[in-house]
């Protein structure tokens, strides 16, 4: 089942539980693979594509939520909490620290990096391993430890 059919399952069922706020995230979900498509000029979106998007709208409230955190705004704070439970819902399951080192090491020992300067170089192989995954901050502080 691709991502917009359960999109839309869910949508109906949010619609018949009347569940505004569920409602209303997947209602943003789908408007941003349409987006996508249309950008692209598709269809419909690879799943790649599809994954590639859904990381852009959970990075996107992590930033927020950190703002108003950051800024006291509880209230704005606990409703993009709730959006990123229900955006989390149609992520694939997330690495643990340790399968992303294991994946650190191994890919470390691929490209043959030693130090510091081969960050980049190790970054450029570990992600498109861990797209959608693992978050990108988690990987790069386990590949800057690894490094050092």
């Amino acid at each position: 089942m691709s991502l917009l059919n359960r999109l839309n399952d869910d949508m109906k069922q949010a619609m018949k539980n009347k569940e505004k706020e569920k409602l209303s995230v997947i209602r943003m979900l789908k408007a941003a693979l349409q987006n996508e498509a249309i950008k692209f000029g598709k269809q419909e979106l690879s799943e790649d594509e599809e994954l590639t998007v859904l990381s852009r709208e959970v990075k996107q409230r992590k930033d927020s939520l950190h703002e108003f955190t950051k800024a006291g705004r509880d209230d704005l704070a606990e409703k993009i909490q709730t959006e990123l439970t229900y955006v989390e819902i149609y992520m694939p399951k997330q690495l643990s620290e340790e399968e992303i080192s294991a994946i650190v090491q191994e890919t470390m020992a691929e490209v043959g990096a030693s130090s510091k300067a081969d960050m980049g170089k190790v970054m450029g192989a570990i992600m498109p391993k861990v797209k959608g995954k693992a978050d990108g901050a988690l990987v790069n502080k386990l590949v800057l430890q690894h490094l050092s």
